[in-house]
């Protein structure tokens, strides 16, 4: 068994190993001494960076909604100056994307109330979900949303909307899709919330005064 690892490797090889054992039960209910014996430590090495194993979830957590946070950054960029609804399909794209490339850290981010979790943890998420808001506070801006919408409960909705479709395709329920097909899947729903949360083109005024976000 290996004791030790050069600086910087341990905490990256034990985070990686409670992402496996999660694989191989479908639950994170691993004992310390089994997460060291995955990794390949002797059993007192996980404590040099994590207090518990709640430390260390609380670690895979933050790492996911950080990971969220910059695979939807990437794709709200990627379009160049789309208007608002175009944006939030792409930031649609990207969160069942991340879902379904990492749907370890995904069931874990969302597994436990953010009521309660470590401040590293609650900021990420908020810093996650600041990205969406931004996008639909810019739409509200442009005169793109409906009347009376507020920013905050339309990001709510697009979310929730989104989450479902990720949590169908990490929960094993959909049909595996290629990226194409992922695409797809993602643009028939924003279609949808667009319809149902936009204002038609030909109605869209510019200069709106902001909506309360509280």
């Amino acid at each position: 068994m290996r004791s030790d690892y050069h600086h910087g490797n341990l905490r990256r090889a034990l985070l990686d190993a409670a992402l496996a054992l999660f694989a191989e039960r479908g639950r994170f209910d691993f004992t310390m001494r089994e997460l060291a014996r995955a990794a390949g430590v002797t059993h007192n090495a996980p404590y040099r960076h994590f207090a518990d194993r709640w430390a260390l979830l609380d670690a895979l957590a933050e790492e996911g909604f950080v990971l969220l946070r910059e695979e939807t950054l990437t794709r709200e960029a990627g379009g160049g100056a789309d208007d608002a609804s175009a944006k939030i399909a792409r930031l649609g794209e990207g969160y069942v994307r991340f879902a379904s490339e990492h749907p370890h850290h995904f069931r874990l981010m969302f597994s436990r109330p953010l009521e309660g979790a470590s401040k590293q943890v609650a900021r990420a998420a908020r810093a996650s979900f600041a990205v969406l808001e931004e996008v639909v506070d810019a739409a509200h801006r442009e005169g793109a949303l409906r009347a009376g919408l507020r920013t905050r409960d339309v990001a709510l909705a697009a979310w929730s909307l989104v989450h479902g479709l990720a949590s169908l395709v990490v929960g094993g329920q959909l049909p595996k899709a290629s990226r194409g097909g992922l695409a797809r899947r993602v643009e028939a729903l924003t279609t949808v919330f667009i319809e149902g949360a936009f204002e038609p083109r030909k109605k869209r005024g510019k200069g709106a005064a902001p909506l309360d976000s509280a």
